[in-house]
């Protein structure tokens, strides 16, 4: 399949992957949202909302792994697409997708066992503590339903077929936002579970999703050249193939992720009301990032099929439509949200109980400030990330972060500043990625990546 570089192909290519790499979103925002009310406006929880901020992070590192997993599998069957060789797509799918269940159960065995001890080394409070070893016991049965469907996500990413996504991702919604509104509540007969509530809606979504693409993927005639209905043996060395483009990825999600953890980790320190500010922060956050995580992934196809087809002359032309695309797109949905949050946010959050929101308007002028860089950064960076220099864009993001966790360590121990500083890092972090992340691809250093 030979893809061109109009926003029309990126638009078609990026806005169903905008919704369907937006999943572990849309979760943690109907989570988030559930438990606001259920905290914050009826106040039936006991600081369930702050808690979630905490441990929703955490599981976004999880799920970040086996996302990141997948962009090495994506970015193999986009290059098989572009060199026209089929059946090598069914073998890269299947390559993935063993190895993400493996993968699932390792992460399914350290949450069951190792979370009680990883989440003393962070939290001082024993109510957020207690809160997100349980949300966690209902929602690491998620993993594998997870992991195993973002493989598929990365094969139909990968081959540009991307339309069943958004239906996909509407109907894990939906069922998401039910179960999040009859588990936390306590609603239609079934027990009043808070947070625990949350994290068992979500699980169950996720395997309602999945279920419902594997029934799409049976009936789906398009994809039977590449030999999905025949189980191959597991191929080691393609595993093995994947394994080393895919590995800089997830350590890229760690390092990005887990830093953010980190922040959320020492922002607990300050007390459950300043974390439940900066939870409310993230909640946004994660919506008004929806376009960038999609365009990003539809960079990583298109600058992999381009190179598939031996046009690598038009990689800095589809990655600055690419961004600027993204930029406007963002700022058409961020500028109305941070500038009138109260009037904005009122389908969302309700009007009960406003305080929260009065307490975060500074803060959410810094994260206009964050999304204008973000739109643009994490554009150009996932442009050479698609080139399969994954290797150097690790060790972009890397150092990075390293200056982002000291500055806020520093920030927020020190005194000396509030939570508006601490954020403002994003800026400066997403500042230098872009530019580094430029001029390895001006100065075609990408050349030497794993797949070329």
């Amino acid at each position: 399949m030979k893809l061109d570089t109009s926003y029309k192909n990126i638009l078609a290519i990026s806005i169903p992957i905008m919704l369907g790499s937006a999943v572990q979103n849309v979760i943690a925002l109907s989570d988030s949202v559930f438990l606001y009310y259920y905290d914050e406006v009826y106040k039936i929880g006991d600081g369930e909302f702050a808690s979630i901020g905490f441990v929703g992070v955490f599981y976004l590192v999880i799920a970040a792994i086996g996302y990141g997993f997948s962009r090495g599998g994506q970015i193999m069957i986009a290059r098989h697409m572009g060199e026209e060789k089929p059946e090598e797509v069914g073998r890269t799918f299947y390559a993935m997708t063993y190895f993400e269940f493996a993968l699932a159960l390792l992460m399914f065995l350290f949450m069951t066992f190792g979370c009680s001890i990883f989440f003393a080394m962070f939290v001082d409070s024993q109510t957020v503590y207690d809160q997100s070893l349980e949300y966690i016991h209902y929602r690491s049965w998620g993993v594998f339903f997870s992991y195993v469907g973002v493989s598929i996500v990365a094969l139909y990413s990968g081959i540009a077929r991307t339309s069943f996504i958004i239906i996909d991702t509407i109907i894990l919604a939906i069922v998401n936002i039910i179960l999040n509104y009859a588990l936390i509540f306590g609603r239609w007969g079934l027990p009043e579970m808070g947070i625990g509530g949350a994290g068992l809606a979500s699980s169950i979504a996720e395997a309602v999703a999945f279920v419902v693409f594997i029934v799409y993927i049976f009936f789906d005639k398009k994809v039977r050249s590449f030999n999905l209905f025949r189980l191959p043996e597991i191929d080691f060395e393609l595993i093995k193939k994947q394994f080393n483009i895919a590995a800089p990825i997830v350590a890229q999600s760690v390092v990005g992720l887990g830093s953010w953890f980190f922040f959320f980790g020492i922002v607990e320190n300050l007390g459950q009301r300043e974390l439940a500010i900066t939870n409310l922060v993230r909640m946004i956050y994660l919506v008004l990032s929806i376009p960038t995580w999609g365009l990003c992934s539809g960079i990583n196809t298109l600058v992999s099929n381009f190179i598939g087809q031996g046009r690598n002359d038009q990689i800095l032309n589809v990655t600055w439509k690419t961004a600027k695309l993204c930029f406007f797109m963002t700022a058409l949905i961020t500028i109305p949200i941070i500038v009138f949050p109260k009037y904005t946010l009122y389908p969302l959050l309700g009007a009960e109980d406003m305080s929260l929101i009065g307490e975060a308007q500074t803060t959410f002028y810094v994260l206009g400030g964050i999304l204008a860089m973000f739109s643009i950064g994490a554009v150009y960076f996932n442009a050479l990330v698609g080139t399969g220099a994954t290797f150097e864009a690790l060790k972009i993001q890397f150092v990075c972060a390293i200056f982002y966790v000291l500055y806020i360590y520093f920030i927020i121990n020190s005194g000396i500043a509030g939570l508006e500083f601490a954020w403002a890092s994003e800026i400066f972090y997403w500042v230098v990625m872009l530019g580094v992340a430029y001029w390895y691809l001006t100065n075609n250093k990408w050349q030497k990546s794993t797949l070329n």
